[in-house]
This record gives structure tokens, C-alpha cells and sequence, in this order.
């Protein structure tokens, strides 16, 4: 795991014990990985499917403009619930209960 997200393993171990919070870059490092074990990318249908966005918002969400409906989720900036949202946390709090975002919890 220490390999995996670029860290030591005694960070690994201060995550695991609750001595130190896990710092953005590596949990999404780590959901990224996850929802790459749980089936192809291909057999998804993309998030402006799923979530029926319109024309003009999604031809405005960097989601749609690089084609990965199936990692909008991971990708800053998408227009999520009609806004781009402020930061990380923000948008993963929203995500984690939208039908895009992988079942890997």
C-alpha cells in the first residue's frame, strides 16, 4: 500500500490508526485504484448519460470534454449538481452518494 499512494509505511500505519487523517492526494489515489479492480471502464455508461445533463452544462464539464463519464468523480472541476465545486472534499462528499461514483466502499 506504501508503494501504491508514494508513502512510508509508517504512514500507512498513522492512517490505519487514526493519528493522522489520510491527505487528499492519496485517498484519491487510492479510490482511483479501487475502481479500476471493480470491471471495465467501457461496460459504464458516462455520468451525462446517467445523470441526463444538458447540452450546455455538459459540453462545459471537463468530465464530458475528455470522454471519462466513468471518472468524473476523480476529475476536478466537473459540473456536479449544476456547480463546479470548491475543492476536493467538497466534491467527494457529493460524489460518494451519486450513482456515478463506483461501488468501492
Amino acid at each position: 500500500m506504501a508503494q501504491l499512494l508514494g508513502t512510508s509505511v509508517k504512514a500507512i500505519h498513522s492512517y490505519e490508526q487514526g493519528w493522522r487523517s489520510i491527505p487528499v492526494h492519496a485517498e484519491r489515489h487510492l479510490f482511483f485504484l479501487l475502481s479500476r479492480i471493480n470491471g471495465s471502464p467501457e461496460d459504464q455508461e458516462p455520468c451525462w448519460v446517467k445523470k441526463k445533463c444538458p447540452f450546455e452544462l455538459k459540453t462545459q464539464c471537463p468530465a464530458w470534454e475528455f470522454q471519462v463519464g466513468d471518472l468524473c468523480w476523480f476529475i476536478n472541476g466537473t459540473i456536479c449538481e449544476g456547480a463546479v465545486h470548491k475543492d476536493w472534499r467538497e466534491k467527494i462528499r457529493i460524489c460518494k452518494s451519486c450513482e456515478c461514483f463506483p461501488s468501492i466502499l
